[in-house]
């Protein structure tokens, strides 16, 4: 269980799923719709979504790039997380607005595998929160041309390192999007 103290909720994170990050991302309509799947499940239990967004210079703010997928549309009440940074947690609301909520535990999700996903996740375990990353709800573009491995083996390595991925009163691990179970909500 989490190491923070009186956060027994659980939120799903969806990460950067915006069109420039996600426009030629590996598999990025079989994702988008497993992302889907896992919100559905969470707005039904009522359990929070929080949105995060990244800006840089090539991401401009306000620009149809920056704007999240039209697939995946926030509903009201969802906080949305602005960053500029690949750990959702640097110098953002995020802390603040988990905290609100009561919450503990994430359920991963979103883009890019290999950057933001990845700060993210590690940001939050070593901040005390348990973190799911949802198997086969993250993706990434191709970054082979730079030496990177291809994006379904970045994807799989991922999956592997994170469901061994352990910390003294925290819990790690990874699940489909099929079998995304919360239980009752706090």
């Amino acid at each position: 269980m989490t190491t923070l103290q009186d956060r027994p909720g659980t939120a799903v994170v969806v990460i950067d799923v915006q069109n420039d990050v996600v426009g030629g991302a590996y598999r990025r309509d079989e994702v988008v719709a497993n992302i889907l799947t896992v919100l559905g499940k969470a707005r039904a239990q009522g359990v929070p979504v929080v949105w995060v967004r990244h800006h840089d210079d090539e991401l401009v703010v306000g620009s149809d790039g920056w704007q999240i997928v039209p697939e995946l549309v926030p509903a009201d009440g969802e906080p949305i997380v602005e960053k500029a940074y690949g750990d959702a947690f640097e110098d953002t609301t995020m802390e603040s607005v988990l905290a609100g909520l009561g919450v503990g535990r994430l359920v991963v999700t979103g883009a890019e595998t290999d950057a933001c996903v990845r700060s993210t996740l590690h940001g939050a375990f070593t901040r005390g929160y348990d973190a799911t990353l949802v198997s086969d709800a993250h993706t990434a573009g191709d970054k082979s041309p730079w030496g990177a491995p291809p994006v379904d083996q970045v994807i799989a390595h991922t999956n592997l390192y994170w469901s061994f991925q352990r910390a003294p009163g925290r819990t790690a691990g990874t699940v489909a999007a099929a079998d995304v179970q919360f239980g009752t909500p706090a």
